[in-house]
């Protein structure tokens, strides 16, 4: 025994010198407690500037490699490596958020500011509310424990009447969160629409550049996507750090400012490594937003060629090209939801267990240690103390844990806002007359691409003039390389030649659709220019509608113009019966589907009649009419003071008409006054000549036989 005694002497010892270490340590800690708290916050605060200023450096030095890499080129596209660049949390990305901010949140008197102060007081009553419900839940057990029934009574009373205020919050909350996403989508649709429809910026971003495929997706779903994005974001940011916030500092002094430092450093390291593990979600969604729209497109290019395809049996063909683009699309998607599932097994594995084991040893320290400023007696003080602190630390976690899952939410949004946000600069570009379009065919010439890098001159005159103006096809093509002509009011002008001579692109410039690529152009404005197509536009709307467009029924009436007046018109070209088949003026109908190709040409001139402008641009409108209603159409038109410029190959035509603009599809052209009888005189001529020309070859086959 004497010897076991001897072998435990020296353990005591040391168990006892450990105690007493631990004990002058802490003693020795607790006298410079303000001095060390300091510190430690203070190399806190140093460390997340220096992390800023570090973050800042690294931005600024991809922003310059970035443009280095731009001046040198790459094999890359512009638009991919836009998207790739976009979908990062870097200062882009903030760049454009604050450019959709500013429009979405317009100014300090905007209705969508009233709506985020309004939830933004919401979230701080939804907080405080919480905090004291957690006091109140620690009450409740601590009544329990004492066994005090009346007080647990009262307290169960008071936590029913607390609830009142509690649930109209979160109404509150989810009603602002819904209101200001449909305010979002609301001023962000009104600014694309306003960009989107003026200046022909439609038409350039379809027909002029190809960095846009899908425009109709991104101002209808993505647009839709961003605004609940970025509301939900709002809520499911600010609330949790708030809560966080409020909650800590509660922590801090219940449990002390230590255990708590302790705490975050642990839950700071383990989040760290989450981000690094953490996919980027954000490039996955603008890639899945880009397959979506892509699957789209195809579904709408079968549909405006679905009668083509069906002549050339091309059913097959086309289903192999959507079932691939759909594959490609489900391929990704199934990529997506792998990378989910590992890493919301990391997250919660993490948030819940890990980050709630460490909570429930900060709980626990009020009471296995002195905390300075707390007095605890008894078991029910205890209780208390750690039911609220409990509650109280579940609560800070569960808003952090929002918070951490806020980054896959901020990675989602940074998609669509790349996405949105490439749609305006875009839009931008076309309205400043930037444009990147891939040309094909000879445009890679020396010569061509002289001519596509100029640019003209529009000046606004009387007459039309174009003086040496090339015309230029849409893949690139130079088919004129120098245009001039003039027309006149009062002098008709009748365009003719080839398929792919010019004539569109000719049109095109005149309705400002197309860029000038060098001369000058002299023409009236826009409102004293009307275009009718061989197949006319018919829009959605009531048979009225579809004479005065684009006009709508206030201007029809500022225009002093009846229905009476319409019927008049209607009666020029012999369709005023349409007004009482169709169920009057209000009827409303899928016209295109309605009305055969002749009466759509007629409800086409009929349109012209009613604006009478002083030039109009006739594309082989007259092709399904009798020759008497044609008579009647350009009679009426030129009645009406209309100069006429008209692409037709009908001889019937030509009488109404003074000069003649003729294209030989070899890039050469004649601009000269038209003889109509002349020209009809020569035209049968040269018919008669060539029908004896194909007789030839019999002739001297008979003759041949007659003379063996």
């Amino acid at each position: 025994m004497a010897a076991q005694s001897k072998i435990l002497l020296p353990s005591q010892v040391s168990e006892t010198s450990i105690k007493q270490l631990v004990s002058a340590l802490t003693d020795l800690y607790l006298k410079h407690r303000t001095k060390i708290s300091r510190t430690v916050y203070l190399t806190l605060l140093v460390a997340l500037i220096n992390r800023i200023r570090n973050a800042i450096s690294e931005q600024k030095a991809a922003s310059i490699h970035q443009a280095q890499v731009r001046q040198r080129g790459t094999s890359t596209t512009e638009g991919e490596a836009t998207m790739r660049k976009r979908v990062e949390l870097n200062l882009e990305f903030f760049k454009n958020l604050l450019r959709l901010l500013r429009i979405v949140i317009p100014g300090w008197r905007s209705k969508e500011l009233r709506l985020l102060i309004s939830h933004s007081f919401f979230l701080i009553i939804r907080t405080l509310i919480s905090l004291h419900v957690a006091e109140l839940d620690g009450k409740l057990v601590s009544s329990l424990v004492r066994g005090k029934g009346r007080d647990f009574f009262l307290g169960l009373l008071w936590w029913m009447v607390v609830a009142v205020p509690a649930t109209f919050t979160n109404s509150m909350l989810s009603y602002h969160q819904c209101k200001l996403s449909l305010q979002y989508r609301t001023r962000l649709t009104r600014h694309i629409h306003s960009k989107y429809l003026s200046n022909m910026t439609f038409y350039s971003l379809s027909n002029l550049d190809d960095r846009i495929k899908n425009a109709d997706q991104l101002i209808t779903v993505d647009v839709a996507r961003f605004s609940n994005s970025l509301a939900e974001l709002y809520s499911n940011l600010a609330k949790p750090i708030l809560d966080m916030i409020i909650y800590n500092y509660s922590l801090s002094r219940s449990v002390g400012g230590e255990g708590l430092f302790i705490m975050s450093l642990l839950v700071q390291v383990s989040a760290n490594v989450m981000r690094v593990l953490t996919p980027p979600f954000g490039k996955y969604v603008a890639e899945e937003a880009r397959l979506e729209g892509e699957f789209r497109f195809q579904h709408s290019r079968l549909i405006d060629n679905s009668e083509e395809v069906a002549l050339y049996y091309g059913h097959e063909a086309e289903k192999e090209t959507l079932d691939k683009g759909y594959f490609t699309l489900i391929k990704h998607v199934n990529r997506i939801l792998r990378r989910r599932f590992y890493h919301a097994l990391m997250e919660d594995f993490v948030i819940k267990y890990f980050w709630g084991a460490l909570g429930l040893m900060l709980c626990s320290v009020p009471v296995f240690f002195k905390v300075p400023g707390q007095t605890l007696r008894g078991t029910g003080d205890r209780t208390e103390s750690f039911v609220t602190n409990r509650r109280m630390l579940l609560s800070s976690s569960d808003a952090f844990g929002r918070v951490m899952f806020s980054y896959k939410e901020i990675t989602e949004l940074a998609g669509y806002t790349s996405r949105v946000s490439t749609l305006l600069e875009v839009m931008d570009d076309i309205q400043a007359g930037h444009f990147e379009k891939k040309l094909v065919s000879s445009a890679g010439t020396d010569e061509n691409t002289e001519v596509l890098q100029g640019r003209g001159e529009v000046i606004e005159s009387e007459n039309i003039e174009f003086v040496d103006v090339p015309i230029v096809s849409p893949n690139g093509d130079v088919l004129v390389r120098k245009l001039t002509f003039t027309v006149r009011p009062g002098e008709h002008l009748l365009i003719v030649g080839p398929n792919g001579c010019g004539k569109s692109s000719l049109f095109r410039i005149l309705g400002g659709l197309w860029p000038i690529y060098g001369g000058k152009v002299r023409k009236p404005p826009f409102s004293d220019i009307f275009y009718i197509p061989q197949r006319p536009y018919l829009s959605c709307g009531t048979l009225r509608d579809q004479i005065i467009y684009p006009d709508s029924l206030r201007d029809m009436r500022d225009k002093t113009v009846t229905d009476n007046d319409l019927l008049k018109i209607l009666r020029t070209v012999e369709i005023e019966h349409i007004v009482d088949r169709t169920g009057g003026w209000e009827a409303e109908e899928e016209w295109r589907d309605v009305l055969s190709g002749g009466l759509q040409q007629r409800v086409a001139m009929a349109r012209l009649f009613y604006h009478a402008p002083k030039y109009a641009i006739l594309d082989e409108c007259t092709s399904s009419v009798t020759l008497e209603i044609e008579k009647a159409m350009y009679d009426n038109a030129k009645a009406l003071g209309i100069t006429l410029m008209t692409v037709s190959h009908r001889r019937s035509l030509w009488k109404y008409h003074d000069n003649i603009l003729q294209f030989d599809g070899q890039g050469n052209y004649i601009f000269t006054k038209l003889d109509a009888e002349r020209r009809l005189e020569l035209e049968d001529e040269k018919e008669e000549l060539e029908l004896q020309l194909r007789a030839v070859p019999e002739i001297a086959r008979r003759i041949a036989e007659l003379t063996a």
